[in-house]
């Protein structure tokens, strides 16, 4: 996978998940989902959080700050176009090759730039179906990125499982769309979106 590649399903992941998270209603931010324990606001303010703050201090190597951890992004009215000019900026800070080589230093390990970039691509994307099913919208993608996505879920599904990230995958048909295919690798179920954990 070339790092121009990469970069454009960062791009198109980030645009779909703004374009779901402008059609997030206020009234739905306590609804439940499928994700075990979190409403809506939960979900969301997880996702806000590692796909676009943690996504800009990955690319420049500095640590999220204790105010973003423990902030309710919802709780701002215009947290939809927040997260979508977070996004941007995110994106742009991963749009120079050199920021893709090297490691980055997690506290308790490090991992490749590039693999790292790839999980949160994963993250937007996954967790946006997460947030697109718990409000009534779908999460579109090109079959292009929704096969990086689907190689990042498979190389890294028994990691998350560990950690309860993920649950046990749902059987799909072979043939089933590859973005289908990537959801229940993820334990999350394409055509009722009931069994992932988070």
């Amino acid at each position: 996978m070339t790092y121009d590649a990469a970069h454009r399903y960062m791009s198109e992941c980030a645009d779909e998940a703004a374009r779901v998270a402008r059609g997030v209603p206020a009234e739905r931010l306590n609804d439940p989902t499928h994700c075990s324990a979190w409403d809506v606001r939960a979900l969301v303010n997880h996702w806000v959080l590692y796909t676009s703050h943690g996504l800009e201090h990955r690319a420049r190597r500095t640590p999220l700050p204790d105010e973003l951890t423990a902030r309710d992004f919802t709780a701002e009215p215009d947290w939809a176009e927040a997260y979508a000019a977070q996004l941007q900026r995110a994106v742009a800070a991963w749009k120079d090759p050199a920021v893709w080589e090297g490691e980055i230093d997690l506290g308790s390990a490090a991992l490749p730039a590039a693999e790292l970039a790839g999980m949160v691509i994963k993250e937007m994307a996954v967790h946006g179906w997460d947030v697109a099913v718990a409000t009534g919208q779908e999460f579109r993608i090109s079959p292009e990125a929704a096969g990086f996505v689907h190689d990042v879920v498979v190389r890294h599904a028994e990691l998350y499982r560990q950690y309860d990230g993920f649950a046990d995958p749902v059987p799909v048909p072979d043939d089933a769309p590859v973005f289908d295919r990537a959801l229940a690798a993820s334990g999350r179920d394409p055509r009722q979106g009931v069994t992932a954990r988070r």
